[in-house]
């Protein structure tokens, strides 16, 4: 039996610098990269990385094995995708995202609205434990809002993301918080108080700086735009307070540690009910437009293929529209094929080369958790998704840390600040492909906004290098 070779370190960096290369030429060429250029580039990319692995041996079978197991490892995150776009259609149709929108611009000013975000998605996202939940029904209507006082959709979707990864980094409920200190060997408490001091000082610095930029964007003019916003959503909808029983029931629901798939499948049914009993008018009406036969099959086709509604204002009609669980089909692609390319590198033991030629530049704790910091940035980058960036640096980095006396909540405190926050950066990783679908922003046009995410791993560093608060093995 022939032993498959080791890849060399040139040989396992140049199926990323082909996707890079052909990401890059996808920017160029062609308007909606998402709608499947990205995809060939990454299945492309694939490709050279199975082909230089067939020839130092790896046998396809491994190959195809490891696609499979990464692929499957996913399939929460595809399915629960797919639930979002059927949630935000049933949303639509029943009124409680346009009553989110048509409250949301009365309370809100553009001079404190991107304050107001962070806190408001921090405070969701700590309670339910999900930066997914959070963009995918706050954020939804956060980003409806910031669309009727005229605001930047990156900017606005940078300040959603920054407060929901902040929650989900904190809450005791979020997966990648118990995940990483189990992974790096401490308990979930002692990770989540040890954090403290990089993420306090982020959040500050994040909060400042939006609260700063938002003064930049009040406008007299506003409240004359969002009147007729208004007035478009209540001609077309029955607008109620009690609509807000539907969000505030599904943050119930996974606050009470119900797992996503099925807390997702209850607030799509919650939709669906509350458009029979508040939206019939409108119901009936567009029954008659599109030529369908009753309700059942209107709100079957809200759920699998969205809602677009005409009022005659065109400000309107952009906030009342969603795509479906059809909406998210390029998306579940873009997984799919990102997954296959991290399958490969995985296979062909291309990741594991390049993490041990990082290991070569570790000389102290700096460079240690720098070290940590990149790996997990180039996992994010090549496995496409955030859990592979934390379990196999921080298996790999484990020893490095214990030889530098380094208590375990170190390593688990520079696998959140980097694998997490990262993932939501890079367009073809599961969550960057995913809020960016949900939210309707291009990730690389939300990605200089999201402060708390960017800062994140450079205030890792820094405080690790003014040696604060850096726990020592006795």
């Amino acid at each position: 039996m022939t032993e498959s070779k080791s890849p060399s370190f040139i040989q396992s960096l140049l199926p990323v610098l082909i996707l890079i290369v052909l990401l890059f030429l996808n920017v160029k060429y062609f308007e909606d990269p998402i709608g499947g250029a990205n995809q060939i580039a990454l299945f492309i990319a694939a490709i050279i990385g199975g082909l230089i692995g067939w020839h130092n041996k790896v046998k396809w079978e491994n190959m195809q094995r490891k696609i499979v197991q990464t692929i499957h490892s996913a399939m929460t995150s595809i399915l629960i995708l797919l639930l979002i776009g059927a949630l935000s259609g049933a949303w639509m149709i029943s009124g409680v995202i346009p009553m989110m929108i048509y409250y949301g611009v009365d309370i809100m000013h553009p001079s404190y609205f991107l304050l107001a975000t962070v806190i408001l998605c921090s405070i969701v996202s700590l309670a339910t434990g999900s930066s997914w939940s959070t963009i995918a029904t706050v954020g939804v209507a956060i980003i409806g809002i910031g669309n009727a006082f005229g605001l930047n959709p990156g900017l606005v979707a940078g300040a959603i993301i920054s407060g929901a990864y902040f929650g989900d980094k904190m809450s005791p409920l979020s997966d990648t918080t118990n995940l990483a200190p189990a992974i790096a060997g401490t308990d979930l408490f002692t990770h989540i108080r040890y954090m403290i001091y990089t993420t306090g000082p982020t959040m500050i610095l994040t909060l400042v700086i939006f609260a700063v930029i938002g003064l930049f964007h009040w406008s007299d003019n506003t409240t004359v735009s969002t009147e007729f916003i208004k007035e478009g959503i209540a001609q077309t909808f029955h607008i109620s307070p009690f609509l807000l029983i539907v969000p505030l029931a599904l943050i119930i629901i996974i606050i009470k540690k119900v797992p996503p798939i099925p807390a997702m499948i209850c607030g799509t049914t919650f939709g669906i009910l509350f458009a029979l009993l508040f939206q019939g008018e409108l119901l009936n009406q567009l029954i008659t437009a599109e030529g369908l036969e009753n309700k059942y099959q209107l709100l079957t086709q809200s759920v699998f293929q969205g809602v677009s509604l005409t009022t005659g204002v065109t400000e309107v009609d952009n906030l009342l529209t969603t795509n479906g669980m059809a909406g998210m089909l390029n998306t579940v692609w873009l997984i799919m094929a990102a997954l296959t390319f991290g399958g490969v590198m995985e296979a062909c033991g291309f990741l594991k080369k390049v993490t041990q030629t990082f290991l070569l530049f570790i000389t102290n704790q700096t460079s240690l958790v720098g070290t940590t910091i990149g790996t997990c940035i180039f996992f994010n980058i090549t496995a496409c998704d955030q859990y592979l960036a934390i379990v196999i640096p921080g298996k790999m980095l484990q020893k490095s840390y214990q030889e530098k006396k380094l208590k375990p909540e170190v390593l688990s405190r520079a696998l959140e600040d980097s694998a997490t926050m990262t993932s939501v950066l890079v367009p073809w990783n599961s969550c960057g492909a995913t809020h960016s679908k949900v939210l309707g922003v291009a990730t690389l046009e939300y990605l200089p906004f999201c402060f708390f995410n960017l800062i994140s791993p450079l205030m890792n560093i820094f405080i690790t290098a003014i040696n604060y608060k850096i726990r020592k093995l006795k």
